[in-house]
């Protein structure tokens, strides 16, 4: 038993401390009494205290009586004390040492002095060390043993022999070995050494030696001057894996339908191998509920078939240590039938033994023999039962258990429900237990009569014993076994009997007893208990300490707080004996304890509630009669930070600046730091904005500036924060006064909100409207704001009608409640109001459980349970924590729990894929929630263990194949069957010199399906195949490689057709092969029509050579485009084809707009009015010319018309070939060009120098230039005059 040392106020239930000690005592020397840290047999429930009754009658005899007897007396005495009713005293903490009741000194009668001391004997507590490394290497302890080798330690002959003994202690300890009881002097042999500062042996083998020369029993001993410690006694074997006698085995004859049993009879190993049955080329031999390996290693076939002579069947027997398989000489059968042909297609027929000429009979067991027997397994080892039975049909086999049901949480079934498997027996697996056997001939039934027996396990094991001087205790050996241990005690190794006598030790069964222990009583106790079946060693010693007390914490903390919280002064001590320890304040005298302060056994004080008063320095005496020690912790007040002036919503234009505002109060000792987050995230102080100490300024708003803006004002002790949401609306007209930022017509915020009628669960909450902006405030909303879970987060509370400005909240426990209304009309809401003041409702158990409980597996071997948290309004009270409870689903095996805070827990050590109750129950200070409903989870899946058999393709068409495959057994899934999945890729293509790509490709058959088509294949092609099983972790092994070959298909389009129009009349066509051709391809197809806007031409068909990659098209009309249409052939048909189409003219475009526009009858009226308003104005020009008189002559040597002007240079503009078409009174050449006709009543020509004429009216007309020059002007100026178009580009 443990006590701690470390010890303050007695906090636990049932754990009280005794006064001080009499004056008188501490002046005569006396140790103290025994009584501060144990249960004192529920006297301190009556209320009396005998110290002085209680040490007088330490003394007398009737102490040495059995425990059982002092059992007895202590329930008497407490039904005595039961009717005394007299008030009970204060508890450690609250100590006086003023004078006790009366009643109290009145010296009881003596037994119950010696039973109450027996009580407390029986129920003592020990030291508990600190694990402050220098009190650690300070102490003085007895050895204790640490590690150790296995009990049964097999080793590796082909390796070094290591056996560990490893030990602590002060001093360290010295250690020795003994080997089969007799001393082993590691010194007189060189193979032997031991490990510096250990007792581990090493037995090296380099230089030569057989490892069998060291087998047997092996103890340590470690061993310093205060006791020795023993080992387990460890028998040593070296590892052995015999060869296979040799031996011919003649082929084994069997008659069709008989049973038949192939023996293994592997060489004994040790460890025993792992026996399996292959064939002689070392593939496995199908097991199914037929064909089966029993537990003994040996080969059952319940009925042979034909088809098991297809095989020779080998034992292969695999050693642990050397990592080598031996086989045994194969079996070969010879199967005597009436139908001598393997017809594969009776395997699956429905009555396949009588197709076979095969005769039925009942079934009969092969193993074990006869129709009882019995078997004894150890409590804690696993239980298998094993029934084969021989029979045609192949007999069914089923399990069950006399006079009860088999253990659910426990038993499964194995090898084809042929074995029985219970895991971890106890005594209540014992019984008879039978299976049947059954087929349609009949059934047969074996009993099983199973005995549980035990080796000795632990009902309370010894625990190290650490005493102060004078102090009393006991070590307890109790262990339990079938049949019942006997318990040995001895003391440093040696039988108590033969041990020096001590007269403060009595051993009393399973129980030694110390009574005023001193130094010298220091030694180390083995309990050994042991039966017929195996054997418990103990060590545990007993330590006395004399240990003036020490503080084990820094000395002189300054610790800080903030007013109002509550805090902890940590004064931890250590002592032996156990020190009283004390709390002063600025050095008063009185000891601080009860009220606003609470000392816990550990030595904290606890300040429920911190004010001003509070500060000051804090002195904690720890005080044993060897001395005391005491530390000082400086306490300092700080006023917390506080958010007076809050940031508030607020609603602005885009463009705008906004500030908003964050004043503090905070205590001026204390750094304060004020920052910002925009939507919970850390804000980016930019150009745009200014921080300031009590404020934050946005120039020009924009759209991203909306969101939530809080205001977090912290010190290195405490934080406050406030939230204010600002709205970016968009550009709009100015405003004409200072309200009109606000959306028109929204109302005003409520005010002046008030809580009255406070209560437990509710509250009133009254405001007064705002103004409703001439629209009617139709509802009003109640936020609430709790400052535990979710500080400055404002949630929905309720709805109430316009009508109402009261309203009574029903409330949640434990809540720290803060109310906000807004106001809602048809036009928007209102800016919410202010927040009304805090109220904090009491505590109370949860009423309701975290939902969305799950249970997956992250690894193999685990399962994370998760849950969603439960927020403030449902935790209804303090210190929320969530209990979590799990146990395989269907079992009656006890619940793991443990307590979580967050919202996880991973079980670990869990195994494959197996279903789980999961419970998960909210508890808080206050109690625990209602009983949870269970969540069935499951843990971590492993990547399945079989691969899909019997896998069978067939081939569809050129792209697709159908898949066949056997679904594999549940168990080897090892999880969630997610889907079956196919694994396939292109070996090559049939036609030669073609690459191929050969990337994996997949198929998922989701489900458990038993066929599936792959589709999208090449065709031509050779393919491979592998089929997988999926779960959740991945896929399993690949099963047997499948090959196929997908028939010929069309080819896939031709590549890069190209059409090229180097001329009017021919038309080039390029192309590529296609990049898959599918097959071996017959030529190409290729298809063009012609087509001019809607008139589609009659379609051409060319069939060209599979070789030929260009064609050439001459074209019959130079207008017109054309579209073609190219694909390749095999001999299956055309493949995808490729459409092209010629390109447009150049000119097309053009000349279509142009004749549209020439067509519209508007443009026709419009020429002709431009026409005559032209020739209105010649008209006017030539008798404004001709009123003139005469006219200059143009010299004889001027420069003629040159061709600077284009449209003098060739007289007409290029036009598209409607424009050109012939005019009235022109003729076409044969270059296309259009000439002039001479006309008869022309001017006369004139020749280069020739004279001036007159017209009729006697005016002068002017010198021409030459009449090539004439006569170009001339056809050019008759050609424009025909066309009103070329009349506007004249004027242009």
């Amino acid at each position: 038993m443990r006590r701690r040392a470390a010890r303050g106020a007695a906090g636990d239930a049932g754990e009280v401390a005794a006064p001080a000690a009499d004056s008188s005592d501490s002046a005569q020397g006396r140790s103290p009494s025994p009584w501060r840290l144990i249960d004192l047999c529920a006297i301190w429930d009556a209320g009396v205290y005998l110290p002085s009754a209680a040490r007088n009658g330490a003394s007398s005899g009737v102490a040495r009586r059995r425990l059982n007897e002092a059992e007895k007396l202590c329930s008497v005495r407490e039904a005595q004390l039961k009717r005394l009713k007299v008030t009970r005293p204060r508890v450690l903490g609250s100590r006086e040492r003023g004078r006790v009741p009366r009643m109290a000194r009145q010296p009881p009668p003596p037994w119950v002095h010696a039973a109450f001391l027996l009580c407390l004997l029986s129920l003592g507590g020990a030291i508990e060390i600190p694990m402050d490394p220098s009190i650690q290497n300070e102490l003085t302890q007895p050895p204790t043993i640490t590690k150790q080798s296995v009990k049964d330690h097999i080793v590796d002959p082909r390796d070094n022999i290591l056996i560990e003994c490893e030990a602590k202690g002060n001093p360290a300890p010295s250690f020795h070995w003994t080997r089969n009881s007799r001393f082993f002097n590691i010194a007189k042999d060189p193979r032997v050494s031991m490990r510096r500062r250990s007792g581990t042996l090493v037995i090296d083998f380099r230089s030569g030696g057989r490892p069998e020369e060291y087998e047997g029993e092996y103890q340590c001993f470690a061993r310093n001057k205060f006791g020795t410690a023993l080992s387990n006694r460890i028998r040593l074997q070296v590892s052995k894996s015999p060869l296979w006698p040799k031996e011919n085995l003649d082929p084994v004859v069997v008659q069709e339908g008989a049973p038949l049993t192939l023996q293994c009879n592997p060489p004994p190993g040790l460890p025993s191998p792992v026996i399996f049955w292959m064939s002689s080329s070392m593939e496995p031999i199908t097991q199914d509920k037929r064909v089966s390996q029993g537990h003994n290693g040996d080969l059952y076939f319940s009925n042979v078939m034909l088809q098991d002579m297809q095989t020779d069947y080998s034992c292969n027997a695999r050693f642990h240590f050397t990592h080598t398989i031996q086989q045994k000489n194969p079996f070969t059968l010879k199967v005597l039938t009436n139908h001598p042909y393997n017809d594969s297609s009776l395997r699956n027929h429905p009555d396949m033994y009588s197709a076979r000429g095969v005769a039925e009979r009942t079934p009969s067991f092969m193993y074990p023999q006869g129709t009882a027997s019995s078997q004894m397994v150890l409590r804690g080892m696993d239980l298998l039962l094993e029934c084969i039975a021989s029979g045609v049909p192949t007999p069914d086999i089923a399990w069950y258990k006399k006079g009860g049901d088999l253990p659910s949480d426990k038993a499964k079934f194995e090898n084809f429900n042929k074995a029985l498997r219970i895991t971890n027996v106890s005594e209540e697996d014992s019984g008879e237990y039978f299976c049947l056997a059954s087929n349609k001939m009949g059934s047969i039934r074996h009993t099983i009569s199973v005995r549980v027996k035990a080796a000795p396990y632990w009902l309370d094991e010894p625990k190290n014993l650490i005493l102060a001087p004078g102090e009393d205790g006991r070590l307890v050996c109790r262990a339990n076994g079938n049949p019942k241990p006997t318990v040995q005690w001895m003391v440093n190794g040696e039988p108590l009997q033969s041990a020096p006598p001590n007269p403060n030790r009595e051993v009393a069964g399973d129980t030694i007893i110390f009574r005023d222990t001193q130094i010298s009583s220091r030694a180390v106790y083995q309990c050994n208990t042991s039966n017929e079946h195996g054997y418990l060693l103990a060590n545990a010693f007993v330590s006395v300490l004399d240990v003036p007390p020490r503080m084990l914490s820094p000395r002189n903390q300054l610790i800080r707080v903030i007013l109002y919280n509550r805090t902890r002064l940590d004064c931890p001590f250590f002592g032996s004996p156990i020190p009283t320890l004390r709390w002063f304040k600025n050095g008063q005298g009185s000891n601080l304890d009860g009220g606003n302060y609470h000392v816990y056994e550990n030595g904290s004080l606890e300040i429920k509630m911190i004010r001003k008063e509070d500060q000051g320095i804090y002195t904690c005496v720890a005080t044993n009669i060897l001395g005391k020690a005491e530390n000082q912790v400086r306490l300092e007040v700080k006023d917390p930070t506080r958010i007076y002036r809050m940031p508030e919503d607020q609603v602005a234009k885009r463009g705008t600046t906004v500030q908003l505002e964050c004043r503090v109060k905070h205590d001026p000792s204390l750094k304060l730091t004020v920052s910002w987050l925009k939507d919970d995230e850390p804000l980016y102080i930019g150009n745009r904005m200014k921080k300031e100490d009590d404020s934050l300024t946005i120039f020009g708003v924009a759209e991203r500036d909306q969101g939530s803006y809080t205001c977090v004002a912290s010190t290195e002790l405490d934080q406050d924060l406030a939230k204010a949401y600002l709205t970016v609306l968009a550009d709009q007209a100015t405003p004409t006064n200072r309200l009109a930022a606000l959306p028109k017509g929204r109302p005003d915020r409520p005010r002046d909100l008030e809580l009255t009628d406070l209560a437990e669960r509710s509250v009133r909450l009254t405001w007064i409207p705002g103004d409703a902006n001439n629209s009617p405030i139709t509802d009003y909303v109640v936020q609430f704001e709790e400052d535990q879970f979710q500080p400055g987060v404002w949630h929905d509370h309720s709805k109430y009608p316009g009508s109402v400005n009261s309203a009574v909240l029903r409330l949640s426990p434990y809540v720290n409640y803060q109310f906000r209304v807004i106001a809602i009309n048809e036009v928007g809401s209102s800016h919410p109001s202010l927040p009304s003041e805090r109220y904090r409702t009491s505590g109370a158990p949860p009423e309701s459980n975290p939902g969305d409980v799950k249970g997956e597996g992250t690894r193999k071997n685990n399962m994370e349970i998760t849950w969603t948290p439960m927020n403030a309004t449902s935790a209804f009270g303090p210190n929320l924590r969530y209990i979590v409870k799990w146990r395989r689903r269907e079992t009656r095996e006890a619940w793991n729990n443990v307590t979580v805070w967050g919202s996880r827990y991973v079980v670990g050590q869990t195994p494959v894929y197996v279903p789980y109750e999961i419970r998960v129950q909210a508890e808080n200070d206050f109690g625990k929630g209602p009983e949870p409903e269970s969540v069935i989870g499951y843990s971590g899946e492993d990547y399945p263990r079989a691969a899909p058999t019997e896998v069978k393709v067939r081939v569809m068409n050129s792209t697709a194949i159908s898949l066949q495959w056997n679904r594999v057994y549940s168990d080897t899934v090892q999880g969630q069957l997610r889907e079956y999945r196919a694994y396939y890729w292109r070996e090559s293509s049939l036609l030669k010199n073609l690459w191929v790509s050969q990337k994996r490709q997949q198929a998922s058959f989701p489900g458990d399906r038993l066929r599936g088509v792959v589709s999208r294949l090449f065709p031509y092609s050779n393919y491979k195949l592998e089929m997988v099983v999926v779960n959740g972790r991945g896929d399993g092994p690949r099963s047997e490689t499948k090959e196929f070959t997908t028939p010929e298909g069309v080819p896939s389009a031709p590549r890069r057709f190209r059409v090229r129009q180097p001329n009017l009349e021919t038309i080039n066509l390029e192309w590529d092969h296609p990049e898959h051709p599918n097959g071996i391809m017959i030529g190409y197809t290729l298809k063009y029509v012609a087509f001019n806007g809607t008139k589609v031409g009659k379609q051409i068909v060319e069939n060209l050579s599979p070789n030929q990659t260009k064609f050439t098209v001459q074209r019959t009309d130079p207008v017109s485009r054309y579209r073609f249409t190219l694909s390749a052939r095999t001999q299956v048909g055309s493949g995808e084809a490729v459409t092209e189409e010629s390109p447009a003219p150049p000119n097309e475009a053009y000349t279509n707009n142009q004749a549209d526009i020439a067509t519209q009858g508007w443009f026709i009226g419009l020429m002709c009015a431009i026409a005559l308003l032209v020739l209105i104005l010649l008209i006017v020009c030539f008798i404004k010319r001709s009123r003139g008189g005469k006219y200059p002559v143009r010299e004889k040597k001027d420069v003629p018309l040159g061709p600077e002007d284009p449209k003098e240079e060739d007289g007409s503009f290029d036009y598209s070939d409607e424009d050109n078409k012939p005019l009235q009174g022109s003729q076409t050449s044969l270059d296309g060009t259009i000439k002039q006709q001479e006309s008869d009543d022309s001017l006369v020509d004139y020749g280069e120098g020739g004279e001036g004429q007159f017209n009729e009216d006697g005016s002068f007309i002017g010198q021409y230039t030459v009449k090539k020059d004439k006569e170009e002007t001339e056809g050019n100026e008759s050609s424009e005059a025909t066309s009103p178009v070329n009349a506007i580009y004249s004027l242009a």
